[in-house]
């Protein structure tokens, strides 16, 4: 097995880019926003503060909170601050006004109907909203006040939730902190006591999640690094604060879902539970990769034993997409008690569960967070949300569709340029998929998932392949059995 490490140099950077550009052109990933759009948007970031509805925007500047984001984001949707609350905790959470900046029925909001989400590609971000909007005068950078929605939760000592609450408010965060100075500053003990309170919490909150049978989804993310003198491939395993902050996050949304199937209007983030077979199909691979799974410890349980830094472990984790699949959104269209029908509860999440905390990026968290508002505040849900409503399941629907199909194309040419100059080679691996044509190997290191041919090698093995193909042209990597 190679370890040589694996990049494509400068002189490819010029074909690289032009492939992603060429690959956003076949995605029909819009190019720019329309002038109306731009103009719409500049107009709405001079007067951030419309009053909108009835209920006044509550001045919450006095709470010191703040970002965790990951290092250069400019388009910050959520601030957050925990503290005590008699022998639980109160969480208070500060989710970007989005809807505060963009006039319904306008140019602005047709725009955001079309492109869903904002789009990532390894040269270029495609925002869902302007930028004089999504990283200026909506984004919640430090040191200047926004409009926010400002969701406050008490828990007790467990984690639970026993009172929510959510309002309009003014806020101003005091830092853009980035993950990894935070794990730093809580490994070291020099961490304050609000970011000391969210590894409480979070670690609450998971253990609430174990419970109740949730999956956690630790995925090491493969990457495309910007390396200095060029590109290369890299499995990143997630930060225990990334999972501490999500948790806040999912816990949130959890709330805003519970809230619009009490009140019988919103829209629901939904996932069919995994079948049998699928778990089948697991547990053959974790044999193959030597990990230990006992007949009577469930796969969520299995995971979180799993360490992402380990080849072989996070081998498996990346299969956690065989049974995370159908994922969709289900509108609310009538009063739903505790026991909800899995229709609309998330599997993975095991409970009921909404997008309302990534507005700027994200059109659906706009209709979810109008919703809870307007039940919170006991006001009827505006129109323009009720009629937006009913398109908004395939909207999004096409919308992640697109985004998934964006990243693995990108991801495809990244591995046929970096192993252009490698055919011949051997890499080991594990078999993780079993297709008509081929098998899927997910090898070691690099980090790439290849496609070997003839397949037949056998769900969970480990083998040994050799690179016979990599052509950028048509974003194609084949291996073969070595």
């Amino acid at each position: 097995m190679t370890r040589r490490r694996l990049r494509a140099m400068t002189r490819q950077g010029d074909a690289l880019r032009a492939g992603f550009q060429a690959v956003r052109d076949e995605q029909n990933v819009p190019a720019a926003f329309p002038p109306d759009v731009l103009a719409e948007a500049v107009e709405a970031a001079a007067d951030p503060h419309p009053a909108l509805g009835s209920k006044r925007r509550r001045d919450r500047t006095d709470v010191p909170f703040v970002t965790i984001d990951p290092p250069g984001a400019t388009d910050l949707d959520q601030a957050v601050h925990l503290s005590r609350q008699g022998t639980g905790f109160r969480v208070q959470y500060a989710i970007a006004d989005v809807a505060a900046f963009v006039r319904p029925r306008g140019a602005l909001d047709e725009e955001t109907h079309r492109r869903g989400v904002t789009l990532y590609s390894p040269d270029l971000r495609t925002p869902l909203h302007p930028p004089s909007l999504s990283e200026d005068a909506a984004s919640l950078l430090p040191g200047v006040d926004r409009p926010a929605v400002v969701w406050t939760i008490d828990l007790d000592a467990t984690g639970l939730p026993v009172e929510v609450d959510v309002e309009r408010a003014l806020v101003r965060s005091r830092a853009q902190l980035a993950y990894a100075e935070v794990q730093h500053a809580l490994d070291d003990g020099t961490a304050d006591g609000a970011l000391v309170l969210l590894r409480e919490v979070g670690v609450r909150r998971n253990e609430l999640e174990i419970a109740r049978g949730g999956i956690d989804v630790r995925v090491p993310d493969q990457e495309i690094l910007d390396d200095g003198p060029g590109y290369r491939l890299a499995l990143r395993a997630p930060l225990p604060v990334e999972s501490w902050n999500a948790h806040i996050s999912l816990l949130t949304g959890m709330c805003a879902a519970r809230m619009m199937l009490d009140a019988g209007v919103g829209i629901v983030r939904t996932m069919p539970p995994p079948a049998p077979e699928d778990y089948e199909r697991l547990r053959r691979t974790a044999a193959g990769l030597e990990i230990d799974w006992p007949r009577d410890v469930s796969y969520a349980e299995l995971v979180r034993d799993l360490d992402p830094r380990t080849p072989a472990h996070a081998a498996f984790l990346n299969l956690v997409t065989v049974l995370l699949r159908s994922a969709g959104y289900t509108q609310v269209l009538a009063p739903v008690g505790d026991d909800e029908p899995d229709v609309l509860r998330h599997a993975a999440v095991a409970a009921a569960y909404a997008h309302v905390t990534a507005p700027l990026r994200r059109l659906v968290d706009r209709y979810g967070t109008e919703c809870c508002l307007a039940v919170a505040a006991g006001e009827p849900v505006p129109d323009w949300v009720l009629e937006g409503l009913p398109r908004l399941p395939e909207e999004m629907r096409s919308a992640d569709q697109r985004a998934r199909a964006l990243d693995r194309a990108c991801v495809d040419l990244m591995e046929a340029v970096i192993l252009e100059q490698h055919v011949g080679e051997e890499y080991v691996g594990v078999v993780v998929d079993e297709r008509r044509d081929y098998d899927a190997v997910q090898l070691h290191w690099p980090a790439v998932r290849a496609h070997a041919v003839p397949g037949g090698l056998g769900l969970g093995k480990r083998v040994t392949v050799r690179l016979v193909e990599a052509d950028p042209s048509r974003r194609r990597v084949q291996f073969a059995p070595a």
